[in-house]
């Protein structure tokens, strides 16, 4: 010991001891953070130096690590040849390795130093005196001794610094001035405790007094689960000292005790408490998540030491103690710790302003329950006993909760803790401690002068103006006063479990746990709020591991939160699901059975015959007999409340300058469930074209739509903007995945299924009924088409599919349409000639005759254009469909467009017009010209024709429909049927085609419409009158029947008259054929 350490020449005053152990802990824990991520880094091949896996410098290795720490370079020229080639880049990636031993050489010379100094100034260490003074101590002891042990675990430090140093030795021609006393110290320390065992000989008195005051604190803190709850712990305040003491109590006694273990032997107190610390745990922790057991280590210490059987004796005794009674201790403190801090926090959410003078109570429950998840985790990983049962807590979640919970308090609520110790300090602890200083019988001048100014300032102290003198005795007062919330701050902050971090497999899994149970799910959230406190672990002293902390945090979090949105999104499907199987019930479909009962159940009971079960009714499962029955939906709504209760708890968390929503999370969630909900309700089987019904459908979403909306009584998540997101979606072609929506299913279904059989004859359009009917056939239908097309399921589509989902309808009914005429000009176009011929010779009988029987592809045009008409009467199903719909919605809305549309001047401009017409047509308002057709036709491109020659060919194809409509006479399935105001073979819709298509191609054309159909009329007339002079009766069959289209044509039209069809076709023949066919459509009655 120098001189400057003798007895005589130190003044304990002056060596300024706090300071040296505030900046020694702190730059303890900075070493063994450093320490801590390199026998990490050498244990993982990835982030291994490569120089020690380097197979060219195997030999290199192991030579260096055999002569440790000598160092030979001139006899082995051969094995370090390949040393010699990368020694610069050794230098530079090994610096960061090798430094770290070195400062953690000079930290261990520092702490000698200063325990020195402390033996030398006879230091007195009592924790009941001054704690802050012997809890540092301790701290320093434990942290020195820790750091000293994970040193000896890197077992490739004697590799790395002999490698650095033989680098060093190659470049500089001389080893590093530090490498001498660092590989001495590093073959010192191969059994680190057994070396400090004789280090802190000559400081086992300081450390035995300090352990020994420990007798009135430790006990107390290690007592039973029972013992705490009768002595009712955490609703009594006990002496301050006891609430603030050492995080790790079990290290400090058992290391403490190690270090200075002649105590042992001769107090019995020192016996009882290294006892008590070797029951209570089977290993304890060094740094994070490394630990050492303690009953192995101290046996291997105590058996070659003579005298000592006793103690090793003592060792067994307490590890089976440990083994068989810890954890079940554990356990029932944890299962107290729940319900005690459960109850604080609940007391001071109520009554936030106990914070103040319950704040010590506060901090000991946080710091007791911190100790017991600590200790879990410990113990968890690694257990030495058969039954795990102990050591598996799936309430952990709860406690972690409730901590939580009073963290946030003492953070909201710090200025109410602030001002009311303010408060005490200047109306209690003053006048306490004036009483103390009059009352002294002897006390030093400059002492008197520095207790008289601590009185005075903190009786002029007030709550505003706080601590404000800059003399030194005042400052000390004034960290202590006005620095309130940082002490707060760090004392919450040490409660924070940012050791899970380190244990993330056993986190991992206690949050699974938490979710898979319900009673524990509500607590699910201190899970990502803990995330939130993992860069608190960082140190300054290693900025390096910052990034891969803060990335871990924010993918832990990330996991957790989606975690938990994903179990509350399966809850509410499975709701939706009950749901929707009860609306299901309600469909008309289910009550023709119930009517069916009812009707036949008195003749069932008179015939005595034992007839078929009723039916239950829906409702029934609402009706309770008893209160304790609990239904799977029960079960679900308890299980999603529990849960939305933890997403709705914070507004959002900060995770290393990321900002986390939680009830972001299930927005999205839901989002997607619900387009994915949506598609699959609607049931689509492309191998059997089976598709749901659209009022079925619309049932079910309406059903699921209404339990998303009561997800708004449990979490504050807008539930309207995940319709709007949603629905708004599935009326586009394909969503934001690009995946098929109801939009896109349904119109393929109508025009590749429905439609495709009614051109095929299976199906009739019947406008009485205004819907498509199935037809007999040999071959049935696997699907009824009135089921998918009367007006109830029309408007239910077009609820489904808004008006954006009905226009992608209408233009893909439009694109059919447009291939359809582009067929037609084909054929007219075959035909030119002769359609030319006939267009100026129709008032010639005989070379009409002779014309028309040059013409080809007669049935063609006919069934073509008859496909044009069933595909634009289904169109104006739906149109009517939507403009019920919207009416219902938008009544005003509506009522305004169809206002505009009724009222277009006859000298508007057609571009106008048509922009109206567009507009009306979106509503789902029947337009004289039909918007969507016209731009569907116009997109056709042609080739090589002029304008003059497609006009020409518009005007020729309604010439070649018109005088072929005879033709159509006779065809057996041509006959009208009254019942159905139509012709089974739909070519009552060529009325609804020939007008559209004319209006259509002639406002393209810019031709007269009107005009046009006129021309149209006067050809069909005069060629339907040429029938009624046939006599051929297989030809003139339905001749009556096809007399009728022309009507139909005229009422179909906004521009034709009844006047101008009397002047081509006399209406008493019209009238005649009513007759006919509505007397042919009654039976004969005999």
């Amino acid at each position: 010991m120098s001189a400057t350490l003798s007895r005589g020449s130190l003044q304990p005053g002056q060596q300024k001891l706090a300071e040296k152990f505030t900046i020694l802990n702190d730059r303890g824990i900075g070493m063994l953070t450093r320490v801590y991520n390199i026998k990490k880094a050498c244990g993982d091949p990835k982030a291994k130096p490569s120089y020690l896996i380097d197979k060219n410098l195997e030999s290199a290795v192991k030579f260096i690590v055999r002569k440790f720490p000598a160092v030979e370079t001139r006899n082995n020229n051969q094995q370090l040849a390949q040393l010699q080639k990368e020694k610069s880049e050794i230098l530079k990636n090994l610096a960061l390795y090798y430094f770290t031993f070195v400062d953690v050489m000079e930290f261990k010379d520092h702490v000698c130093e200063l325990l020195n100094t402390i033996d030398a100034c006879q230091v007195f260490f009592d924790i009941t005196v001054n704690f802050d003074l012997t809890k540092n101590y301790l701290d320093l002891v434990v942290t020195y001794t820790n750091l000293m042990m994970l040193l000896s675990r890197i077992e490739e430090r004697k590799a790395i610094i002999g490698l650095y140093n033989y680098a060093h030795e190659m470049t500089h021609g001389s080893s590093d001035r530090e490498y001498p006393r660092l590989g001495q110290m590093i073959v010192d320390y191969e059994n680190p405790l057994k070396k400090m065992m004789e280090e802190f000989v000559p400081h086992g008195k300081s450390l035995s007094d300090a352990l020994l005051s420990l007798q009135m604190v430790y006990p107390r803190r290690n007592l039973s689960a029972d013992q705490w709850r009768n002595a009712q712990l955490l609703s009594l305040i006990s002496a301050p000292s006891t609430m603030l003491n050492p995080a790790q109590s079990d290290t400090v006694s058992y290391l403490g005790f190690i270090l200075c273990h002649g105590v042992l032997n001769s107090d019995q107190a020192a016996l009882s408490l290294w006892k008590l610390a070797l029951q209570s745990s089977t290993c304890l922790c060094l740094f994070r998540d490394e630990v050492f057991h303690i009953h192995k280590a101290a046996e291997d210490l105590f058996i070659n030491i003579r005298g000592y059987n006793k103690r090793v004796n003592d060792i067994k005794e307490c590890k089976e103690q440990a083994l068989s009674h810890a954890g079940l201790m554990h356990r029932e403190r944890r299962k107290f710790l729940r319900s005690a801090l459960k109850e604080l926090a609940t007391v001071l959410s109520d009554q936030p302003g106990l914070l103040g003078p319950k704040a010590l109570f506060v901090f000991m429950a946080l710091s007791f329950a911190r100790d017991e998840i600590i200790w879990l985790l410990r113990h968890a990983d690694n257990i030495q006993k058969k039954s795990t049962d102990d050591f598996i807590d799936k309430h952990i979640a709860e406690l972690i909760f409730y901590m939580e919970e009073l963290r946030a308090h003492v953070r909201k609520y710090g200025p109410v803790m602030q001002r009311y110790y303010v408060q005490y300090l200047s109306g209690f602890d003053a006048v306490v401690l004036n009483e103390l200083v009059q009352n002294l019988s002897v006390c030093p001048e400059d002492e008197s002068i520095i207790m008289s100014s601590f009185v005075n300032t903190m009786t002029s102290l007030g709550v505003k103006q706080g601590i404000q003198p800059n003399t030194a005795c005042h400052s000390y007062y004034r960290n202590i006063i006005n620095n309130k919330q940082f002490l707060i701050e760090t004392v919450v902050d040490n409660t924070v479990q940012s050791i899970l971090f380190f244990y993330s497999r056993a986190f991992e899994k206690m949050f699974q746990q938490c979710l898979e149970l319900p009673s524990q799910s509500r607590h699910s959230i201190s899970f990502p709020l803990l995330c939130t406190h993992f860069m608190s672990c960082t140190h300054e002293l290693c900025p390096e591991e910052r990034h891969h902390i803060g990335d871990r945090s924010l993918s832990l979090c990330n996991m957790f939160l989606d975690e938990m949105a994903k179990q509350a999104r399966n809850l509410i499907t499975d709701i939706c699901t009950e749901q929707c199987t009860l609306s299901d019930q309600l469909l008309p479909k289910h009550c023709a059975k119930t009517i069916s009962q009812a009707v036949n159940k008195k003749s069932k009971k008179q015939t005595g015959k034992k007839g078929e079960p009723e039916r239950e009714k829906p409702g029934v499962e609402s009706m309770r007999k008893n209160r304790l029955l609990v239904t799977n939906l029960d079960k679900l709504h308890t299980a999603l409340s529990e849960l939305c209760f933890s997403i709705n708890y914070v507004p959002n968390m900060v995770i290393w300058e990321h900002t986390f929503t939680p009830r972001e999370y299930l927005t999205s969630h839901l989002e997607i469930r619900f387009t994915k909900s949506i598609v699959g309700m609607t049931m689509y089987n492309q191998a059997t074209q089976e598709i749901a019904k659209p009022s079925e459908l619309l049932t079910s979403v309406r059903a699921y739509m209404t339990v998303l909306q009561s997800i708004e009584n449990y979490v504050q998540i807008d539930i309207t903007r995940v319709f709007n997101n949603v629905l708004l979606q599935q009326t586009q072609h394909l969503d934001s995945h690009g995946e098929p929506t109801i939009t896109s299913l349904y119109t393929n279904w109508y025009l590749e299924t429905l439609l495709r059989q009614v051109s095929n004859g299976h199906i009739a359009y019947f406008p009485a009924m205004k819907a498509f009917v199935n037809l007999p056939t040999e071959n049935e239908l696997t699907f009824n088409a009135e089921e998918y097309s009367d007006i109830s399921e029309m408007r239910s589509l077009s609820e489904l599919l808004g008006p954006y989902g009905m226009k992608f309808l209408s233009e893909s009914l439009m694109w059919h349409i447009s291939s359809q005429v582009a067929e037609l000009k084909k054929l007219v176009v075959d035909n030119v000639e002769v359609l030319t011929q006939m267009r100026t010779s129709f008032d010639k009988p005989g070379e009409m005759a002779a014309l028309f029987k040059k013409l080809s592809s007669v049935d063609s045009v006919l069934k073509r254009m008859t496909i044009i008409g069933v595909i634009l009467s289904f169109r104006s199903l739906a149109q009517e469909a939507l403009r019920d719909v919207l009416s219902c919605h938008i009544p005003f809305l509506v009522s305004s467009v169809e206002d505009f549309k009724d009222h277009i001047p006859r000298e508007t401009d057609m571009k106008v017009a048509m922009n109206v017409y567009e507009l009306s047509s979106a509503a789902g308002l029947p337009c004289e010209i039909d918007p969507a057709l016209v731009v569907a036709l116009s997109s056709q491109k042609s080739e090589n024709i002029s304008p003059e020659e497609e006009y020409k060919i518009a005007c020729l194809l309604m010439v070649f429909v018109a005088v072929s409509m005879p033709t159509l006479a006779s065809n057996v399935m041509s006959q009208y049927s009254p019942a159905i105001e139509g012709h089974c073979n739909n070519i009552h819709c060529l009325a609804k085609a020939i007008n559209q298509i004319a209006a259509a191609l002639f406002t393209i054309h810019k031709g007269s419409i009107e005009d046009r159909l006129k021309e149209f009329l006067a050809l069909a007339s005069s060629s339907l009158l040429k029938i009624g002079q046939e006599t051929d009766k297989t030809t003139t069959r339905n001749r009556e029947s096809v007399y009728l289209l022309l009507d139909m044509i005229v009422q179909e039209s906004p521009f034709l008259t009844m006047d101008l069809l009397e002047s081509c076709f006399p209406y008493v023949l019209l009238r005649n054929a009513y007759h006919a066919v509505y007397k042919q459509s009654v039976p004969s009655s005999t």
